[in-house]
């Protein structure tokens, strides 16, 4: 193969790599299809349009890899607040804990368009042959996708914003453990549930108080500092998810500008039930 390709090849890897990161959300799978996509190259009559032909070429791979995980689903995990592999952890920095969280939930059609679309401004004429459909059906796909990204606020944009600038701040003093902050944030009769999962053997499920609370919270600061902002069941809350897959959620209950209850889900059947969406 001429080396003028190979040089173009690697001039298009960062790009390729970008892609398939947000169609997999797993940094080992990507750099497996990108390499796919490279010996196909090597097999195949140069392509007029070397981009385009390699962007159609890891997508399909990619779509291939997310129908095969739904046929054979993995079965959830807890996280205990162990990073996964150090590339992942380094993707869920990049990309984002909640969007990777939220992309997980789309299925492979969804999420192909959505990401070609949305995130690398693919236009549907050029995403239906990878999926088999037409630009009108493509179109849609990534409608909804769109939808769920979005998720549906139970609070109206001011209040939303609001409780944001709150749990926002809650999660910068937790990661922090600062307790003269937290304290500041709590109400006085704040109320801490948590999951058996999410907690250290022997620690209470129930908390009551501001200054346990706040004493509780600091234990979280570790795990604190990979949670991310997102929408959980429609209002705002937090994921953990250290290496891009949902280990638990925080769900906040913000009441005159303080935290008055928050609950720490990681039980994966309670997971399982838990909306997460994109902060608007």
């Amino acid at each position: 193969m001429p080396e003028t390709l190979a040089a173009r090849f690697e001039a298009e890897r960062p790009r390729l790599r970008a892609l398939a990161r947000r169609m997999l959300g797993s940094a080992a799978e990507a750099e497996d299809a990108v390499q796919e996509s490279w010996l196909r190259l090597a097999a195949a009559p140069e392509p007029d349009n070397l981009a385009a032909w390699l962007t159609t070429v890891v997508s399909r791979i990619c779509l291939d890899l997310l129908r095969a995980r739904r046929e054979t689903p993995t079965e959830h995990v807890p996280d205990r607040g162990v990073a996964g592999p150090e590339d992942d952890v380094e993707l869920a920095d990049e990309v984002g804990r909640a969007l990777l969280v939220v992309l997980a939930t789309l299925e492979p059609a969804e999420r192909v368009a959505f990401v070609l679309h949305d995130l690398f401004a693919v236009p549907f004429g050029a995403i239906g042959p990878i999926l088999d459909r037409t630009p009108a059906t493509t179109k849609k796909l990534a409608s909804r996708a769109r939808l769920r990204m979005r998720g549906t606020p139970a609070l109206p944009a001011p209040e939303l914003a609001r409780d944001r600038q709150v749990v926002e701040a809650f999660l910068v003093a937790a990661r922090g453990g600062d307790l003269a902050a937290l304290l500041s944030l709590l109400a006085p009769d704040v109320v801490r549930h948590a999951d058996a999962a999410a907690l250290p053997p022997g620690a209470a499920a129930v908390l009551r108080g501001a200054d346990a609370v706040a004493r509780g919270t600091r234990v979280f600061a570790r795990r604190a500092a990979l949670a991310e902002l997102a929408l959980v069941d429609g209002a705002v809350g937090l994921v953990l998810a250290p290496a891009g897959r949902l280990a638990g959620a925080l769900k906040v209950t913000v009441v005159a500008g303080r935290v008055t209850a928050y609950e720490v889900i990681a039980d994966p059947d309670r997971l399982g039930k838990v909306e997460i969406a994109l902060l608007p």
